[in-house]
């Protein structure tokens, strides 16, 4: 069928058929406006950059795609982009409606079922949606530091492997824990991944995938160096670890006594809040692979954070992940390390 079988068929349609036609076509191609204005909008800040190498102002146009989309030529790298080229709705296809929809659901901690039958997508697309925006808002979130009276412990996860069977070069290093048949282990193990976790009164937080099993001073430096100004109070348990990282990251240590979480104005009562929060927001998902975690980390400090009502968090992880510049590839999701430990 080309478009005049399709002309045909709308002219045997009554007036008020087409005129419904009518209004679904231009409100798609509005909201495809829209979004485009959007990006525009967020990425243009300090003028037009080049989303291949970053060179500002040096951009010129260079006429336009089949589908009307403005098209930009980089005189610096010789590349063509349009607006919306590297990010996170490059190659999406989908209106601002449906990207709002979705990231609606995100706020609201939903599964990739149900924000793909609310968004109406597929739910391998939902999986993908989710880790372009949680890769976007890393970009963004390694400029986090933590001041004041910082909280630090750590929390373990088992190991997952999950989502990379299909990997042909994926071996697994162990006998696999048949259902029903897994005897834990007492204590900690390598069968662990270690998370240091640290917030400060003002809410801000930070938690990443260190090692397997206990920590070290050297795991926490690759963690917290630069994320932590100086001068700042910590405030943690009587693990050694602590005590040469805070004289080399300058510090005021305060460690607390095993079995007590408070003395005086110090205490760690929010980290530990921090822990069963976290905990709680992962428990729906059944067992985030262990690659991905990182990303589902950042989402839960990213919701408990920003704004104060669901619409100031959708417009903020909205806007602040459309106007990253990042080349984000659905198809390197599968390729990432079975266990992403701090390099």
């Amino acid at each position: 069928m080309n478009i005049s079988d399709i002309l045909k068929l709308i002219g045997t349609l009554s007036p008020r058929e087409q005129e419904l036609i009518k209004a679904s076509i231009l409100n798609v191609s509005t909201n495809a406006m829209k979004l485009e204005k959007l990006v525009i909008e967020e990425r243009r800040t300090h003028g037009i950059v080049c989303p291949h190498c970053g060179c500002i102002e040096n951009i010129s146009r260079n006429g336009h795609r089949p589908d009307g989309k403005q098209r930009y030529l980089c005189n610096n790298c010789g590349r063509s982009s349009v607006a919306n080229t590297n990010s996170i709705t490059s190659g999406t296809r989908k209106d601002l409606d449906t990207w709002n929809e979705f990231i609606r659901c995100m706020v609201s901690g939903l599964s990739v079922r149900k924000t793909a039958d609310i968004c109406k997508i597929h739910r391998n697309t939902a999986f993908i949606w989710r880790h372009k925006v949680l890769d976007a808002i890393q970009k963004v979130y390694k400029a986090t530091e933590l001041e004041g009276m910082v909280e630090a412990d750590e929390t373990f996860f088992p190991i997952s492997y999950k989502g990379n069977h299909k990997i042909s070069t994926f071996k697994m290093p162990r006998k696999p824990h048949k259902r029903g048949k897994c005897v834990k282990k007492r204590g900690l193990s390598k069968e662990q991944v270690c998370v240091p976790c640290a917030i400060d009164r003002s809410g801000h937080a930070l938690s990443k995938i260190a090692n397997l099993g206990r920590v070290s001073s050297k795991n926490l430096h690759l963690v917290y160096d630069n994320r932590i100004k100086k001068n700042a109070t910590l405030c943690t348990d009587k693990m050694n670890s602590y005590v040469r990282f805070a004289h080399k990251n300058e510090l005021t240590l305060v460690q607390l006594k095993t079995g007590r979480s408070k003395k005086g104005i110090y205490h760690i009562q929010h980290i530990n809040s921090y822990h069963s929060e976290l905990k709680g927001f992962l428990r729906p998902f059944k067992g985030v692979s262990t690659k991905y975690l990182n990303n589902y980390l950042l989402w839960h400090n990213w919701i408990n954070l920003n704004g104060s009502s669901i619409q100031d968090k959708v417009n903020g992880l909205l806007r602040t992940s459309i106007s990253v510049l990042a080349d984000i590839k659905s198809h390197n999701l599968s390729n990432r390390p079975a266990i992403p430990i701090a390099t």
